[in-house]
């Protein structure tokens, strides 16, 4: 018989507000004013400080929700942009550069 008792594990903690690992809204914002700029889940992942892989289980969590509403709007903006300028149009791609 264990005479000395094991200690309980510590209970855990509840992400705070500013937990990195956690899409909040501000999050959220960066990473679609970066799709949209980019055309490019990675990289307006990054740019937000997450990983694609949590941008794909947010939308998919959030499956017909505003955020998953404006990710494919923000693919078909940047994606019509694209193709104005490739058929002479005024319209330029929104690009971090041409926005500073």
């Amino acid at each position: 018989m264990d005479q000395h008792p094991h200690p309980a594990p510590p209970a855990p903690t509840a992400p705070t507000p500013a937990d990195p690992v956690r899409w909040t809204p501000e999050k959220q914002r960066l990473f679609l004013t970066g799709l949209l700029a980019t055309g490019n889940v990675t990289q307006a992942a990054r740019a937000a400080g997450m990983s694609p892989a949590s941008a794909h289980r947010l939308r998919r969590r959030l499956a017909s929700a505003p955020f998953d509403r404006t990710w494919a709007k923000a693919l078909a903006l940047h994606a019509q942009s694209l193709a104005d300028a490739l058929h002479g149009n005024d319209a330029r791609p929104v690009t971090r550069q041409a926005r500073r």
